[in-house]
């Protein structure tokens, strides 16, 4: 086994900022741009102009890939190899501990039409953080009548969705799931999909589960309350992504770097502990649209300042939600928020740096585009950037860091949504006068000064697949070999 080197590896610690479902399309409710170039986002402009940018197909160009393999290619594991399947991650950032043979499904609380068979809601509720861990308590130890040896655990994970573990001899991830992936479509029955003994078993295993996860609910409280308010019920469990724990080579291991990472949203979470990667705690993330955001710069600035770690990878959901709600301005928005809280991050980690407490990069990127015209992840690639926290400082200027406040920041609500093309005009106009303060100088960096999927691609570092990024990384902070 190699040895591993820590925290004196590298010559500067990076923190790795990686939005969900960044990109986009052009959109013409927003004159033809896409989101983020039709935000107001001077902070990741002057990222942009200070490094080196370019356009990263997270794992291969013409793939509209999910978020795990996605991160599984970013932090330089080929998904081709190491993937077996998203509901381990799901199931392990939930809380269920794995152990080699146990199987585990990322799932979605939905609402069936028993006469039917007819899933008309794949997602009973999105908002479902007080009801879910009242639900998942219920189904809970479930027990199997014909297979009594084996164990179920079920755990809340976010929003609509839990994480379900299954336990016991014979058991094989080669199999479907009971999710028909678009509403108004029948629930499926699991198959095996090898034609082995143990994936014919596994099949039965999960179509009985899904039975008795439906006789649970059916006629849970919880529904009931919700038929009379005249909401859905969430009366059954779609068991998607089966998969089984992986084993490999830990990210410090591989890198050389010792690594961390703030990610609420559960299935990043029980893919980075598959990785080795620690977790932490940012008091109130949520991994949706109630997050805050500021807890999360504070906690990766914390654990790169002083936690004893020189990779620090923060996560950010909301954006992705609003592409899957096909929520055009709120995007827009969202995006925006994130900008302020990389400017807090900055900041952090700025004072750290004039302090002699180390140096700092950023690396800024997204897993996929998310086009909110769409409502899913597509194949388009995402802008990146790499650039040292110094770099940044010069063009933002020391003034007007300190003005920043490290403190909560206000979310845009549907209700305050306007239309935005009208203000794209003078925002676009703006994004193309970035200057060095008191020079003439428009970029430190490869000459790119806006941050966007069309900036992005006259970048030095061109095209690339996300396999390629830990090493671009690892050479940018130094690491040594």
């Amino acid at each position: 086994m190699a040895s591993v080197r820590f925290c004196d590896n590298a010559t500067e610690r990076i923190a790795f900022v990686l939005v969900d479902g960044i990109g986009d399309v052009s959109i013409p409710d927003l004159g033809n741009l896409t989101p983020l170039q039709a935000a107001d986002t001077p902070t990741m402009d002057a990222m942009a102009a200070a490094g080196l940018t370019g356009l990263m197909d997270p794992v291969e160009p013409g793939l509209a890939c999910g978020s795990d393999t996605a991160h599984l290619s970013i932090f330089g594991y080929d998904p081709r190899t190491y993937y077996r399947g998203r509901g381990a991650f799901e199931s392990m950032g939930a809380g269920i501990d794995m152990a080699p043979g146990d199987i585990a499904f990322k799932c979605n609380f939905a609402t069936l039409d028993p006469a039917t068979g007819i899933v008309v809601l794949r997602r009973a509720d999105r908002r479902f953080e007080d009801l879910g861990p009242v639900l998942c308590a219920a189904l809970d130890g479930a027990s199997l009548p014909s297979f009594p040896q084996h164990q179920v655990s079920v755990r809340y994970a976010t929003e609509h969705r839990c994480g379900v573990a299954v336990r016991g001899p014979g058991l094989s991830d080669a199999i479907s799931g009971t999710d028909p992936l678009k509403d108004n479509l029948p629930l499926q029955v699991v198959k095996a999909l090898d034609g082995s003994v143990e994936a014919i078993h596994t099949a039965a295993v999960v179509n009985e589960l899904s039975t008795v996860f439906h006789a649970i609910l059916k006629d849970h409280p919880v529904n009931d309350a919700r038929v009379k308010e005249g909401k859905p019920p969430a009366n059954v469990v779609l068991l998607r992504g089966c998969g089984s724990r992986i084993g490999v080579q830990p990210f410090a291991e591989r890198h050389g770097l010792r690594a961390c990472m703030v990610a609420p949203t559960k299935i990043i979470a029980g893919l980075g502990m598959s990785l080795g990667i620690d977790r932490l705690e940012a008091p109130g993330t949520t991994g949706d649209y109630r997050t805050q955001f500021h807890s999360k710069a504070v906690t990766i600035a914390g654990a790169l300042v002083g936690g004893g770690y020189d990779f620090g990878f923060l996560h950010i959901k909301a954006v992705d939600d609003t592409g899957h709600d096909r929520q055009i301005a709120l995007k827009v928005r969202y995006l925006e928020v994130v900008d302020k809280m990389l400017l807090q991050l900055v900041k952090l980690l700025w004072e750290a740096e004039k302090a002699g407490q180390g140096r700092f990069s950023l690396c800024f990127t997204g897993d996929h585009s998310t086009p909110v015209v769409f409502g899913d992840h597509s194949h388009e690639p995402v802008p990146f950037v790499l650039a040292h926290v110094r770099h940044i400082v010069q063009l933002v200027g020391e003034a007007a860091l300190a003005d920043v406040k490290v403190e909560p920041l206000p979310h845009p609500a549907p209700t305050e949504m306007q239309p935005v093309a009208a203000v794209m005009g003078a925002q676009a106009l703006a994004r193309q006068q970035l200057v060095i303060p008191g020079t003439t100088q428009h970029a430190l960096g490869d000459g790119v000064t806006t941050f966007d999927e069309t900036a992005a691609a006259r970048g030095a570092l061109g095209r690339f697949p996300g396999s390629q990024v830990m090493g671009l990384v690892c050479q940018f902070v130094g690491v040594k070999a």
